[in-house]
């Protein structure tokens, strides 16, 4: 497809042959968030493996990470988010940034400098400038539909060239990029875990009633109003069926106003941030994703993998490439209430498609296995370092 994915995908394995490798990682922070999950997921894979791995987040991150690191790899919060009110503060708070990255990076003299999230990307990119030193960046949402804002997007299309490699989600997302970036973009899911043998059901809201369960963080781009309204079309007409959304985030108010306008106050319920989220989806009969975008939803991964059947909004990019229509869940067309609510409906009518599809969605877990996801960046590594 391109200059690097073909490079990388026809060679073998390279697991008995890449050997031991220097790497640093870069990451916003290590809150809960589906590219956190994966930063963790990757690292502890490679460090588990030998490799000398060091993780620098951005924010401060004095509480324990999110996600459980593996003991070997050296994480370092460097503590750089401050409050940026004015224009004038925060292009000294950016400046700070780049003088501790640059300084973190080279004392760590890492083989490959590892980025994931955009903006993150382009202070990474202007911090190791001239530095010699390989930067691959990773894009965790669609490039296409997120937006970052004037300035960095412009500071994105000037720098992301200077990059060594670029990686992205999902093929649908290689053309946001322009025709001349495309020799070095390579195209590398997220790995998807098998869930807990040890995960037991808990009970939610009414314990004898179905359950559809949405998860993420509350905000715009997660649609969950668009999830509400569907699931206010079918109350009634299904009314031994509850809705659990587990997430938090700056629209949780709203949303919640919308649930009592829609008189759904008694068969919905916002759960907050749960860390052991498995129970829970192990617990429902039907996980529905409505996002107006996404990269590699997580989320609808680690619900297919508990074995739920899924209905999910075909948005760019991810759903449409974890989804078999028809096989393992439904997809419907993004942003429309009527079409989420008549697939909705005909899993909530119908227990046998749920227990077919449901079996099925399990092979997310071999169609994405990490074994696979990892072997794929491993192959980008060993192209880098030969290129270099």
């Amino acid at each position: 497809m391109t200059e690097l994915l073909d490079k990388s995908s026809n060679m073998s394995p390279p697991s008995s042959q890449l050997g031991s490798l220097r790497l640093t990682l870069i990451i916003s922070s290590q809150k809960v968030g589906g590219a956190q999950r994966v930063m963790a997921t990757l690292s502890n894979y490679w460090a588990a493996r030998g490799w000398q791995l060091t993780l620098l987040t951005l924010a401060d991150d004095s509480v324990p990470p999110f996600f459980s690191l593996h003991p070997k790899i050296n994480r370092m919060p460097l503590g750089l988010y401050a409050e940026s009110g004015t224009w004038s503060r925060r292009v000294r708070n950016n400046l700070r940034r780049l003088r501790v990255l640059r300084r973190e990076i080279a004392c760590q003299q890492p083989q490959i400098v590892l980025s994931f999230m955009e903006r993150t990307n382009i202070l990474v990119l202007l911090a190791t400038f001239c530095l010699q030193i390989p930067v691959i960046v990773s894009e965790h949402t669609h490039p296409g539909a997120a937006r970052i804002g004037w300035v960095w997007g412009s500071l994105r299309r000037l720098l992301y060239p200077t990059a060594t490699a670029i990686v992205v989600l999902t093929a649908r997302s290689v053309a946001t990029f322009p025709r001349k970036w495309q020799p070095r973009i390579a195209v590398i899911p997220n790995p998807v875990m098998p869930p807990s043998l040890t995960c037991e059901k808990v009970p939610l809201l009414h314990p004898t009633n179905f359950k559809i369960v949405g998860m993420g963080s509350l905000v715009r781009e997660k649609g969950f109003d668009l999830l509400l309204e569907s699931f206010g079309r079918l109350a009634d007409e299904f009314p031994n069926w509850d809705l659990v959304l587990l997430g938090d985030g700056h629209l949780r108010s709203q949303l919640e106003e919308l649930r009592d306008r829609l008189n759904l106050g008694g068969r919905v319920t916002f759960l907050g941030i749960i860390k052991e989220s498995e129970e829970y989806l192990q617990s429902a009969d039907l996980f529905v994703l409505s996002s107006r975008f996404e990269g590699f939803p997580m989320a609808l991964c680690e619900a297919m993998a508990c074995g739920l059947p899924v209905v999910a909004a075909d948005c760019p990019t991810g759903p449409g490439e974890i989804i078999r229509n028809g096989i393992d869940g439904l997809l419907v067309e993004p942003e429309d209430v009527s079409a989420l609510a008549r697939a909705m409906a005909m899993l909530m009518a119908d227990e046998k498609l749920r227990c077919e599809m449901g079996k099925r969605a399990r092979e997310v877990v071999s169609r994405f296995s990490l074994e696979q996801v990892g072997n794929q960046w491993e192959r980008l590594f060993r192209s880098v370092l030969e290129r270099r």
